[in-house]
């Protein structure tokens, strides 16, 4: 089986605890030497602040490649391409650039009066600067808020077409998830990369509640499979066991790469990693 090239998602921390365990996160899955390391924003933009400290100090102290995720939420168009020059002075010359969560409670998203409308205007604004290289969110199975599947496509091709470069989908369960998806977006013209985003599962029942506020859909089978795992205590191999089974299908398709949501919890990515072939490569820079 062919080696995969991986990348990783964390999120910025929110209390000292919180930065201990991003950091063990890195020192775990650097040696891995992942293509690049995204960072997220909180929904509704909360938090913007410790994703642009996140960054700098993660692209400083670490030498990884690091993509800073920009929304349009809550922020006019220059305030937020004012972030994305702080970035860009910071070293930082990827951005993964999505529309953004409303804030909870909002019901919707609104556009801030002054602020980019949807995420193709975010990612032309972001072309035309010629500094980064964008990635985007790609939708496998129907967002909550669009029509049909079609339109997600759609979207997505319309943000190819605006300047981005590759694409990465929400997690998904079952390979035949992706594939399909796949074959549609060629279908419909769109030859950029696309990556799988995959979520190894630290605790299914906030995986499955994650899921379904997600638009993700959750077979029978794994509910069952879970539920008698959990009842033996053999969560974590089911939920290891799985995560290499899909990620290894995919490859088996033709996938050459996989980026992971770790959760900021290294453990379980790492392991589903070692057994895909991906062995540490480089040691991690000592981190101040």
């Amino acid at each position: 089986m062919k080696t995969p090239r991986i990348s990783f998602e964390f999120f910025p921390p929110k209390s000292l605890e919180a930065s201990f365990r991003l950091w063990d996160t890195v020192h775990t899955l650097a040696p891995l030497g992942p293509r690049f390391v995204s960072v997220t924003y909180g929904a509704g933009g909360t938090t913007r602040e410790l994703t642009r400290e996140a960054v700098g100090t993660l692209h400083k102290a670490t030498g990884l490649n690091v993509a800073a995720h920009l929304t349009c939420v809550d922020a006019s168009r220059a305030e937020t391409l004012a972030i994305a020059d702080q970035f860009a002075a910071a070293g930082v010359t990827e951005i993964v650039a999505l529309r953004g969560d409303p804030p909870k409670g909002a019901g919707g998203f609104t556009p801030h009066p002054e602020g980019f409308a949807n995420s193709c205007e975010l990612i032309s604004a972001l072309a035309e600067t010629d500094k980064f290289t964008i990635r985007v969110g790609a939708y496998p199975e129907k967002h909550p808020e669009a029509a049909d599947s079609r339109a997600d496509i759609d979207w997505l091709k319309r943000k190819i077409d605006a300047g981005a470069s590759e694409a990465i989908t929400q997690f998904f369960f079952e390979a035949e998830t992706f594939l399909r998806f796949r074959d549609a977006c060629a279908a419909a013209g769109i030859t950029a990369p696309i990556i799988p985003g995959i979520l190894p599962i630290e605790n299914w029942q906030g995986a499955r509640k994650f899921a379904l506020s997600c638009g993700t859909q959750v077979p029978g089978w794994l509910d069952d499979a879970f539920d008698k795992a959990i009842r033996d205590n053999r969560h974590d191999l089911l939920a290891t066991a799985l995560c290499t089974e899909l990620c290894s299908d995919l490859i088996e398709e033709g996938v050459d790469d996989l980026h992971f949501y770790t959760l900021n919890r290294p453990d379980l990515t790492r392991d589903v990693c070692h057994a895909l072939g991906v062995t540490p490569r480089v040691e991690l820079r000592d981190v101040a």
